[in-house]
């Protein structure tokens, strides 16, 4: 008896713990509570006018012609029978190809110099931000006066140094010469950001890797092509994203510099023209849509074939 009540004893240590005597996890409503605000905004901000956008570039809305009336995809037949916005898309694909292309070599540059501490390392990143800091506006205003052609600073020193004979129109005259001014703007404000992306991303490097790899006798050229540029590529994909939203999306350099020009205008420039000048809505959304759809395809594209996962 003794036996079997040690055993009904042991069985009932054994045993779990009943439904009752369980502790029940509480949702805790404290993150809800903190991210329903974001949320509302993001939602009140991006995505309803983002969805009314979409459906409005489906419409016909001209604020001198109502009412609004569904339209189909006669919006979109205009926007390519447009030559000032086939000219705009033009000039646009130059500016994804050489800014998202400079920017980023650039970047990657910059970054390996300021990869190693040397004396006044801190002072030129402070330096190297400014002009991703200052406004596009400003930037604009800035360089009007290094390409403009009666008093710009690039004709007074080409013409210093006997290289050109006579002011030259660096602005408006030529498409591609206009296009590639605007666009060294742009990449002068562009690269900074990548600099620093790429430059975050070199930190995450342990130095035991490049001590090996010198004690393996790989230096120079086939360290950074071995060693720094695979493991910096997630900050490569970054940099290259942020560059290609903002040149697909320019707007304040070419505007200030070139006016309504169509020799450098951009697609955002037409968007505003259209929009706003023209009063037709619904072709203003239209390429709205364009581009959203087109930035969106394209940034994936990056991450997919440049982004790779790094652990350390």
């Amino acid at each position: 008896m003794s036996a079997i009540g040690l055993g009904r004893r042991s069985a009932r240590k054994e045993s779990p713990p009943s439904a009752p005597s369980r502790r029940r996890r509480r949702l805790d409503p404290l993150p809800y509570a903190l991210i329903t605000p974001l949320l509302v905004v993001i939602v009140g901000l991006a995505f309803i006018p983002a969805g009314m956008a979409i459906v409005q570039s489906f419409y016909r809305v001209q604020s001198l012609n109502p009412p609004d009336r569904f339209d189909g995809l006669n919006n979109f037949r205009r926007l390519f029978a447009d030559s000032a916005i086939r000219n705009s898309l033009g000039n646009t694909a130059i500016y994804v190809v050489v800014g998202v292309a400079l920017s980023t070599i650039l970047g990657i540059m910059f970054a390996v110099t300021l990869q190693r501490p040397f004396r006044g390392r801190a002072l030129l990143i402070a330096i190297l931000i400014l002009p991703w800091a200052l406004p596009g506006v400003v930037e604009g205003i800035v360089w009007t006066g290094i390409w403009d052609a009666n008093s710009g600073l690039l004709n007074s020193v080409l013409h210093s140094l006997s290289l050109i004979g006579n002011y030259q129109v660096f602005l408006g005259h030529s498409r591609w010469i206009t296009v590639i001014a605007i666009e060294l703007v742009q990449v002068w404000q562009m690269t900074p950001l990548s600099t620093l992306l790429v430059f975050a991303a070199l930190q995450n490097i342990p130095g035991e890797l490049y001590e090996a790899a010198t004690l393996d006798g790989c230096a120079g050229w086939s360290t950074f092509r071995q060693i720094t540029l695979p493991l910096v590529r997630p900050g490569v994909a970054i940099a290259m994203v942020q560059a290609l939203v903002a040149t697909l999306n320019v707007f304040d350099q070419p505007y200030v510099l070139n006016g309504a020009a169509a020799t450098g205008a951009s697609v955002t420039e037409q968007i505003y023209f259209v929009t706003f000048r023209n009063l037709d809505f619904g072709e203003g959304y239209a390429i709205s849509l364009l581009i959203t759809v087109a930035t969106v395809a394209l940034s994936l594209l990056i991450v997919k074939f440049v982004y790779r996962r790094v652990e350390f």
